[in-house]
């Protein structure tokens, strides 16, 4: 099976238009954009935590969900995304979670932070259209990148060839490669991307390398 690449920025927004200026600054160059929920509990910041809308593009959202209640995000927002990402640590009864996004008609997704081994999740790996692999502790923007991360992508790869596998953290071009070689298929970069004063450049640097 041949698993597309994709380049995905994150975004953080303290508020609607801050959310929509970002989305604005990235939606031409990519096909998936990644919306970063904190609720100030689950880590320290907080992000997109208002009632929020998304403009007309044509990509598509995935929400990474780095809050302590996702079942009722679920309930409230799960209409205005495509993909649903999850937080493991954070989830009572993961079948249940499961079906919660399914019966919505979205795709759905498992995070693991860098201590969260992936043998917790290997019972649902057949329900989930993704994984996650949280390649820096989850929460800021520019965290530094965790090399230890690498061993376990490529220990998820071979248990899982077919799977999409996503990193998101400290993905700049000094790393991607190594998260590339590892066996991720989709990279997840914020700061490098969304900060940049020539996001089309940034976003084709990094597609430059694992392409």
């Amino acid at each position: 099976m041949n698993l597309k690449k994709k380049i995905i920025p994150a975004i953080i927004a303290k508020n609607q238009d801050e959310l929509e200026e970002k989305i604005k600054k990235v939606a031409d160059f990519v096909d998936i954009i990644q919306l970063d929920f904190m609720d100030g509990k689950f880590v320290p910041n907080n992000s997109i935590d208002f009632d929020f809308k998304l403009p007309d593009t044509k990509c598509k959202f995935e929400s990474h969900l780095m809050i302590n209640d996702p079942e009722k995000w679920i309930d409230n927002h799960a209409s205005k995304v495509d993909t649903i990402l999850i937080h493991y640590e954070s989830i009572n009864d993961p079948m249940a979670i499961i079906y919660q996004v399914k019966d919505n008609n979205k795709k759905v997704g498992f995070v693991l932070n860098p201590e969260t081994s992936i043998s917790k999740i290997e019972n649902y790996l057949n329900y989930l259209d993704q994984v996650l692999i949280m390649t820096v502790n989850p929460g800021f923007y520019g965290s530094p990148f965790l090399p230890d991360m690498i061993e376990k992508i490529s220990d998820l790869r071979k248990f899982k060839p077919e799977l999409n596998i996503e990193v998101d953290g400290g993905v700049v071009p000094d790393t991607i490669g190594l998260v590339d070689r590892a066996g991720a298929n989709m990279f997840v970069s914020g700061s490098y991307i969304v900060k940049s004063n020539n996001v089309r450049e940034s976003i084709i640097n990094l597609k430059r390398i694992v392409e």
